[in-house]
């Protein structure tokens, strides 16, 4: 049995190639991060929506870098596409003059740290519980290129591929004609 030795080399420059794609997986990963910002702290639902749409659509770039370039379409088809229109339309549909601050009045004061201490715990929970697990390496069944998957998607499961676009339609009707319901 042969033994493999890894050498360690030099970390790649940034002007090479490893460097350049380990700098554009840190646009994305900041995309990420700042779009959770703002969609968490901002105190318009339209600002807070568009953070959303830009932390979805950086995840789709990490989906990209994690080798799966059918998922990132589908996160920016479903999620950035969808979801964002869909909560939209939400706002579109709520009452603009609703007062601000309406649930903010009886908030207790350890309402803030006991969030944060749930979270801490939480996440070194998780974090002792990913470090000791040993996890197991499953052989791939398939090649998962993308033209298998829609080759899977328009003749074996065809109906579920259209029953989906069919819900996603009545959700757009449905939300246009309440949108016309209520400006009337």
């Amino acid at each position: 049995m042969q033994t493999i030795v890894c050498q360690t080399t030099a970390a790649p420059a940034l002007f090479t190639a490893e460097g350049m794609v380990g700098v554009i997986f840190l646009l994305t990963v900041t995309l990420v991060l700042t779009g959770a910002v703002i969609a968490v702290n901002a105190q318009r639902l339209v600002r807070a929506v568009a953070g959303l749409a830009i932390c979805f659509t950086g995840l789709a770039g990490v989906y990209y870098f994690l080798l799966s370039p059918f998922l990132a379409m589908m996160q920016l088809l479903i999620y950035v596409g969808a979801v964002s229109i869909l909560i939209a339309f939400g706002i579109m549909m709520a009452d603009p003059e609703e007062k601000r601050g309406v649930g903010m009045k009886n908030r207790s004061p350890l309402a803030g740290p006991l969030a944060f201490s749930t979270g801490a715990l939480m996440f070194a929970a998780l974090t002792v519980l990913g470090l000791k697990t040993q996890w197991q390496v499953f052989p791939r069944q398939g090649t998962f290129d993308i033209k298998a998957v829609g080759m899977a998607l328009l003749t074996t499961h065809s109906l579920v591929f259209e029953l989906i676009s069919i819900v996603l339609l009545l959700a757009i009707i449905g939300a246009l004609v309440l949108a016309q319901r209520g400006r009337n």
